[in-house]
């Protein structure tokens, strides 16, 4: 899109937010922590800059939030130290460092995540609370070093392990994406895909077409463990650790703190402290208030969905187990 149709389009949609009621522009500043233009980009690219399909995206991403009370989720009493280590060690999700340029680095074990130790409430509890902390404390934080705007991240999604029975996880891993995809729109720069099996890749053939382009350019398979390629946008300390040479996610105790999953990481000790801090003074509340509404999946999200569930079981009935015992 040409540079005067894009100011354009972020003008219109300024005006629009600008009109709303004032909880919801109270709500977009925790939003856009001081760069409203850069949010209003994202919103508008994640809606093709279609301005009013982009001003309801982000009309109905605010509601969200104050009907949730997001802006106050990093002041949730803490769940109890047990349980957290539990979600850190099924979901595995942390930061492993930043690129060259600032960019902050998370690492996902997508393959290995299990998802089992805690009920689905705290699992998107944890999740939207590791998303605010990025975006509220972590980007604010090298926005001022580098001295420019950054608003993204790097995800590095390990596919180590990765089995057919990952399809019972489904439910989870989908509500997880639907908040981040109506909610945190083009927050990930760049996706790398490294230790991909051959389910990975049978099912990555069928999906990437489907695909928008935007999305199918940031994601990029890199061989192995893809420790040549990424030290080429980040130093050693960054990389992942299953990235490293001769490492791998089932290779690091779920105890060490080099393991970026790990409550023993610094990244998930400070969140955990920051997170502590705030609640201090608050009540403790009861497990079901911390129940956030899942919004609806966008309809072509679902139909992805539904085209992995498919291969998934097409490649269960090819090796004669649906349940994902066979060899994957």
């Amino acid at each position: 899109m040409a540079a005067a149709a894009c100011d354009d389009a972020v003008e219109q949609l300024a005006r629009l937010v600008d009109k709303e009621e004032e909880p919801l522009k109270k709500t977009f500043e925790n939003v856009h922590q001081g760069y409203p233009t850069e949010t209003l980009v994202r919103f508008l690219k994640a809606r093709e800059f279609n301005v009013n399909k982009a001003h309801k995206m982000l009309v109905d991403s605010l509601n969200w939030r104050v009907q949730n009370e997001i802006d106050s989720i990093l002041e949730k009493p803490i769940i109890p130290v047990d349980l957290y280590r539990s979600i850190r060690e099924t979901q595995l999700v942390g930061l492993s460092g930043y690129s060259n340029e600032g960019i902050p680095v998370f690492a996902v074990g997508v393959g290995l995540s299990t998802y089992d130790k805690a009920s689905v409430n705290y699992y998107v509890q944890s999740h939207i609370q590791i998303n605010e902390y990025r975006d509220r404390i972590i980007l604010p934080m090298v926005t001022k070093k580098f001295g420019r705007p950054i608003s993204t991240c790097i995800k590095v999604l390990d596919m180590t392990g990765l089995k057919l029975s990952a399809l019972n996880q489904m439910k989870i891993v989908t509500a997880i994406s639907t908040v981040d995809d109506l909610n945190y729109p083009e927050k990930t720069e760049t996706y790398y895909i490294v230790n991909a099996p051959y389910i990975f890749s049978a099912c990555w053939k069928v999906v990437k077409p489907l695909l928008q382009e935007r999305t199918r350019k940031k994601v990029h398979v890199l061989r192995g463990c893809g420790r040549d390629e990424l030290l080429k946008i980040m130093d050693q300390s960054s990389l992942p650790h299953f990235c490293r040479e001769g490492s791998g996610s089932s290779k690091h105790s779920p105890r060490d703190p080099d393991n970026c999953f790990s409550l023993e990481h610094p990244f998930h000790q400070e969140v955990y402290r920051f997170i502590k801090e705030q609640a201090r003074n608050q009540e403790l509340i009861k497990q079901e208030s911390l129940h956030v509404n899942i919004p609806e999946q966008d309809p072509e999200d679902a139909k992805i969905v539904e085209v992995i569930q498919a291969e998934f079981h097409k490649l269960g009935e090819q090796n004669g187990s649906a349940n994902g015992n066979a060899k994957e």
